[in-house]
């Protein structure tokens, strides 16, 4: 207690010096809301191509709806990518989840994803594993990876992939299958993967994914 109350006088001694003095505040001594505007973004991450087993392999495609993706300019353009994507995932017979929010349903897919006979469909908030049988379903089927796409990417994706890879999951996320109200979002969504579940995701783009 000693220690840390010395250091607490410390800071508050250099605190009125800079201020009498008219030196900026050290940076130790500064926040991230401080430092805001002068935070330069970390260099984009290498996106790398894919090879996938379909076999072990399922394609989450989270909160396509009307009523998360509509307002969404960015998400309306990535829906081409992600039917492409669908597309090809069941013509291997890659095992396809949809997801939804509260006070949706299968209806509010937009058509172009709209979830077939047959292919599981959760309900949940960011997280898609948390109160569903997400988990189940996928490791039922023999699922040992996931490729992860929808919208909000700082919302759904991140933290659907986040629950994948610690249950155990591989997560390939292709960062143009993604999307969010703004670039930032997607941005830091793609970094937070890269950096903090590097071990378990493959950044990818949706051409470059192979079977």
């Amino acid at each position: 207690m000693r220690q840390v109350d010395r250091k607490v006088r410390l800071m508050a001694i250099v605190g009125v010096l800079a201020v009498g003095t008219g030196f900026s505040t050290p940076a130790w001594c500064q926040t991230i809301v401080d430092e805001w505007a002068g935070v330069k973004a970390p260099p984009p991450p290498e996106l790398k191509p894919v090879t996938i087993d379909p076999k072990v392999t399922g394609l989450l495609m989270l909160d396509l709806i009307k009523q998360n993706c509509g307002p969404r300019p960015r998400c309306i353009a990535s829906l081409p990518k992600a039917q492409g994507l669908l597309t090809q995932a069941r013509e291997k017979g890659i095992p396809v989840v949809h997801s939804l929010i509260a006070r949706s349903s299968v209806a509010d897919i937009f058509p172009e994803v709209a979830a077939r006979e047959g292919e599981p469909v959760v309900t949940s908030g960011p997280d898609k594993f948390l109160n569903t049988d997400l988990e189940k379903i996928l490791k039922e089927k023999g699922i040992t990876t996931v490729i992860v796409v929808g919208t909000a990417a700082e919302g759904a994706v991140l933290h659907t992939a986040a629950g994948a890879a610690l249950r155990g999951f591989n997560v390939i996320a292709p960062v143009d299958g993604m999307s969010s109200t703004a670039a930032y979002a997607e941005q830091y969504t793609t970094w937070h993967l890269a950096s903090r579940f590097a071990a378990r995701t493959t950044l990818t783009r949706v051409d470059l994914i192979g079977y």
